[in-house]
């Protein structure tokens, strides 16, 4: 494509906003929360019991093959759970990935343990095996790979490391409804999982998290501490004893029930993620100055969301800093109707909450008794780092509940988003200009 990018006074290739909202909500969906609230006189709306919480969990259970599901008011209670139902005590480790959202992360110290993070791969933002080998200390007790943005861990190589060094591996799966690793499903490729429910994630509550396990002493540690610590049984009156410290971490009937609804659906909408995505993936492959995330073989991503690096390496510029080369793209992206953001706009460790050790004050849980100082150096991560600097996401940058990859939005707004890229791809010349400008200005 030869006009003129919008960017520079041409006409945009996306005119008006064509992109619908999620979630999709259907009157099956309004049904099933209605029916909770009108059976309110003879069942809870609250508690871990009751027939939505339980239908959801053994529906769950029985989709990704475990024996225990446990339903959490959010995604990052169940990954506390999870932690706790490890055996996690203070001072110990465990190791997660350095390009996440930071709830991967603070959940180890939600448990007074301590994050260690280690690099991932640079095509598919996935923690790398091998530096989870480098990372591993005789404090280390698990490992919480990230199947990010969708696109399930490389779990085979992780499961062996783990098995050599006696840990325990939960898949953080937060974002990998229905992604499968060689034939299995996401939440079943690791000793425990967990999912979260948020409103823009493929399966909504629109809050809670899934916690899922096959153990029977680990599931019962994580009963505890999603309801104060009690133990809780449905047939027998309630002990009030709280047994070890726990939280309250239960959800609602009504969330169940909507996630439920929606759950008979995801099949279907998983199905047009990637029909999008392989739409969008063919397209821009072709292209200059973009890579999309590759489809790797016999790996399915959820396709949570669709990124894609924008690398200096097709426009070498000497000038200008590979971000203010991916900020200058991104600007004449939007320019041209393409909606792109970044989702994490630094790598984990380099969030304050790491590099100042606050957490609890004082230092704690680094510089508590059963604790170490450990140095988040960000030399530690370079392909983390080099991600952060180039990748991209399609997704509306005036709310996060446009997610552009997933339904309403099929193959007409798929087209028109490479019709975008095309353009600005072929025109990458014309930017050159624009990043020395804001390279200068930077400074």
């Amino acid at each position: 494509m030869g006009q003129l990018l919008a960017i520079l006074g041409g006409e945009p290739v996306i005119t008006e906003n064509i992109f619908k909202p999620w979630p999709t909500i259907t009157e099956a969906d309004k049904k099933a929360v209605c029916d909770v609230l009108d059976a309110a006189g003879e069942e809870r709306l609250w508690g871990g019991s009751g027939p939505s919480t339980t239908k959801l969990q053994d529906a769950w259970s029985e989709r990704i093959g475990r024996k225990h599901t446990l339903l959490t008011n959010s995604g990052t209670a169940a990954l506390h759970t999870a932690v706790a139902a490890a055996g996690i005590e203070p001072g110990d480790e465990v190791i997660t990935s350095a390009f996440t959202f930071v709830a991967s992360a603070t959940c180890i110290l939600h448990h007074n343990a301590i994050p260690v993070f280690a690099d991932v791969d640079l095509d598919t933002f996935d923690i790398a095996p091998a530096s989870i080998e480098a990372q591993i200390t005789d404090r280390t007790r698990a490992l919480i790979p990230v199947h990010i943005h969708g696109l399930p861990a490389d779990m085979d190589p992780i499961n062996e490391i783990a098995r050599r060094h006696n840990l325990v591996v939960i898949e953080d799966a937060c974002q990998a409804h229905g992604a499968t690793y060689h034939g299995r499903p996401a939440g079943a490729l690791g000793d425990m999982a967990c999912f979260s429910l948020n409103g823009i994630k493929h399966l909504i509550a629109p809050e809670g998290g899934l916690f899922c396990c096959d153990d029977e002493e680990q599931f019962a540690r994580a009963r505890l501490l999603q309801s104060f610590g009690e133990f809780s049984d449905p047939n027998l009156p309630r002990e009030y004893n709280a047994r070890s410290l726990g939280w309250m971490y239960r959800s609602t009937e009504i969330n169940a029930a909507l996630a439920y609804s929606q759950l008979q659906r995801l099949d279907e909408y998983n199905a047009q993620r990637q029909r999008n995505a392989a739409y969008l993936h063919e397209r821009l492959s072709e292209l200059p100055g973009v890579v999309p995330t590759p489809m790797s073989e016999g790996v399915t991503s959820a396709y949570w969301l669709f990124a894609y690096r924008v690398p200096l390496s097709e426009a070498p510029l000497d000038d200008v800093p590979q971000v203010v080369w991916r900020e200058t793209v991104a600007k004449a992206l939007n320019a041209e109707g393409v909606p792109t953001r970044q989702w994490q706009t630094r790598v984990t460790p380099a969030q304050s909450l790491f590099q100042t050790h606050n957490a609890y004050g004082r230092g704690c849980p680094w510089d508590c008794p059963h604790g170490r100082r450990i140095s988040y150096d960000l030399e530690q991560y370079p392909n983390a780092q080099r991600v952060v600097e180039q990748y991209l996401v399609l997704w509306h940058p005036e709310t996060v509940y446009w997610n552009l990859i997933g339904p309403p939005n099929g193959l007409e707004q798929m087209s028109a988003l490479a019709d975008g890229f095309d353009k600005v791809c072929s025109n990458l010349a014309a930017l050159i200009p624009l990043a020395r400008e804001a390279a200068e200005n930077n400074e």
